[in-house]
């Protein structure tokens, strides 16, 4: 900060002092650095102490139910600013609450959450975000990640929690401290255990000749993808050997970020040529996404997207359940959630096959909790899932879990396997069956608030006050929804049904042709986020002109509507 002033950096000073970091849809995240927007001790410890006053305020027992608090790999070697130092910060109070801490890289937090029963649970992790930032994710009793009112309460006290208790700094007082305790072991076999209620073939996975390759992408999820593995009756996967080990810069990655596809799973697919293995197996660094790749009879590889691997998933969820479930009235209470700007393809499923079918807006937190009040009625979630590689087998947590999911992939392609046929191939006959359901998703990078404010403002003025767009390129618009102001025109009284979302920026475009696109801000990275699907019925095959449609109308929406080059945006496709 005294650098800053010394250079007169007004600007950088107003952006970092002038405004705090406010949760979005995977908690508080920034950059790791002095000010207020920012991740630092000061900031952290702050946020506990609002957190603290907010829970004694609204649960009870909340000393006898205690917090759970874990950390990632992150970590800021020109200040010291570490994941475990701010989780130390985050223990350092003066409430006398018992805390369960994992003093060890740990990726079931939500699992921990709910196991004991605890009155909420802190996350210190970035996930895929670039090296530089980092985060606090917090989770509600009921281990799904808080979301309104919880939020902007818990905000709000930490506006009135400023001044740090005086004990805040001792980094020491946590390891003497006999509130606290390590329950790691006690909790990694309890989830590895109860991983039984996802797996369906184990002994048949024992005699798969399948091979795999898994890479932590420097993060958390080494060790507990070998023991998920091992849970499922197969041999541990192949680790990629650079990948495997923590590493706060990420180093053999230019983004941490397995969504990206081929450019960054490189040393995975070359392992995997090399151990003759067919499917690689990617966690992100907190290890709560996952992606998949599979060889393609030595032509290449084929890197499955969120929406893919969602369709493949959500067809073998719903296969075993089936399976144990013959009667037809069971699937009375089956349920399946997504993201509203993910496919549409568990919708297509569940007109077909009679199970119900949810949208929710972006952002595990509203799948977890939507989760919670489910199974509070009797009914049975399977699956759900986010277009960005976020998915969640069964329900045993209430977060997108890359480990688990990883596990389950493992599985399904062993036994498509004993049936002659690959992951793509199975892909093809389910969209023969519910229709293919064609997605691209690109983004551009902003990293000036106000020019999106702007971008989005024009979208909303698009042909005088208050009026939208009518067409994008040569595509007819015929329905707008923006959850930001709560407009619908599809409705009869023109109001979204999903909640507002006044946070962040998200216009879904309806077209003519059946094309459905979204905008969107990122909620965790300075991004707006162009989503776009067609969604064919089943039977209809021309796909080479869906595509081609596909893709015009999404160049038409970031050339039209986001113009690139007049706002300085950097292009991106996933």
């Amino acid at each position: 900060m005294e650098s800053l002033v010394r250079e007169g950096r007004v600007v950088e000073l107003r952006r970092r002092l002038c405004s705090r970091m406010t949760f979005g849809t995977a908690g508080l995240r920034a950059e790791m650095g002095a000010g207020f927007a920012c991740i630092n001790d000061l900031t952290v410890i702050q946020s506990t102490q609002g957190m603290y006053k907010y829970l004694a305020k609204y649960v009870p027992d909340l000393k006898t139910r205690g917090l759970v608090v874990g950390f990632d790999t992150r970590a800021q070697t020109s200040s010291g600013c570490t994941s475990e130092r701010i989780l130390k910060n985050s223990n350092n109070d003066e409430s006398g609450i018992s805390v369960e801490s994992f003093f060890h890289l740990f990726a079931f937090q939500p699992y921990a959450v709910m196991k004991y029963g605890a009155a909420a649970g802190v996350m210190i992790t970035a996930s895929h975000n670039r090296k530089e930032d980092n985060g606090y994710k917090v989770y509600w009793h009921n281990g799904a990640q808080i979301s309104s009112p919880h939020d902007k309460e818990i905000l709000r006290c930490i506006e009135e929690s400023s001044e740090p208790w005086p004990e805040s700094w001792n980094e020491d007082l946590v390891e003497s401290s006999l509130l606290r305790r390590d329950p790691l072991e006690d909790v990694s076999r309890w989830y590895m255990e109860e991983l039984n209620t996802i797996c369906f073939h184990r002994e048949l996975n024992a005699m798969s000749p399948l091979k795999f390759v898994h890479s932590s992408f420097h993060g958390v999820g080494h060790n507990y993808v070998q023991r998920a593995f091992q849970q499922f009756g197969f041999p541990p996967p192949i680790p990629v050997p650079e990948q495997k080990d923590p590493d706060p810069d990420f180093s053999t990655v230019r983004c941490p970020n397995p969504e990206e596809g081929e450019s960054v799973l490189e040393l995975s697919l070359r392992l995997a040529e090399r151990e003759e293995a067919r499917i690689v197996v990617a966690t992100d660094p907190d290890a709560d996404r996952l992606a998949v790749a599979e060889q393609n009879d030595n032509c290449g590889w084929k890197v499955f997207t969120g929406n893919e691997l969602a369709a493949l998933l959500g067809w073998w969820m719903l296969f075993n359940w089936k399976e144990a479930h013959p009667d037809p009235a069971d699937t009375e209470r089956v349920y399946m959630l997504a993201t509203t700007v993910s496919s549409k393809i568990l919708k297509a499923f569940a007109c077909i096959e009679g199970f119900h079918f949810e949208e929710t807006l972006p952002g595990f937190k509203w799948i977890g909790n939507r989760i919670h009040e489910l199974k509070k009625t009797g009914k049975e979630v399977i699956f759900s899932f986010e277009e960005s590689i976020g998915f969640l087998c069964g329900n045993m947590v209430l977060d997108k879990d890359g480990v688990s999911t990883a596990a389950v992939v493992a599985e399904m392609a062993a036994y498509l396997h004993t049936k002659n046929l690959s992951l793509k191939q199975q892909l093809i006959n389910i969209y023969e069956i519910y229709g293919y359901h064609i997605s691209r998703t690109c983004y551009v990078i902003c990293n000036d608030p106000p020019t999106i404010h702007k971008i989005f403002s024009r979208l909303r003025n698009f042909g005088g006050p208050s009026v939208y767009p009518e067409s994008c390129g040569d595509y007819c618009i015929t329905h707008i929804r923006d959850v930001t102001t709560g407009y619908d025109s599809s409705q009869p009284d023109k109001k979204c049904v999903l909640p507002l979302s006044r946070n962040s920026q998200m216009v879904t475009f309806t077209f003519q042709n059946g094309i459905v696109a979204t905008l969107r801000t990122s909620g965790t990275e300075p991004k707006i986020k162009c989503y776009t699907e067609f969604c064919a019925a089943p039977g209809e095959r021309d796909i080479s002109s869906l595509e081609e449609d596909l893709r015009k109308v999404t160049a038409a929406l970031v050339e039209e509507f986001l113009e690139p080059d007049k706002n300085n945006l950097l292009r991106r496709s996933v």
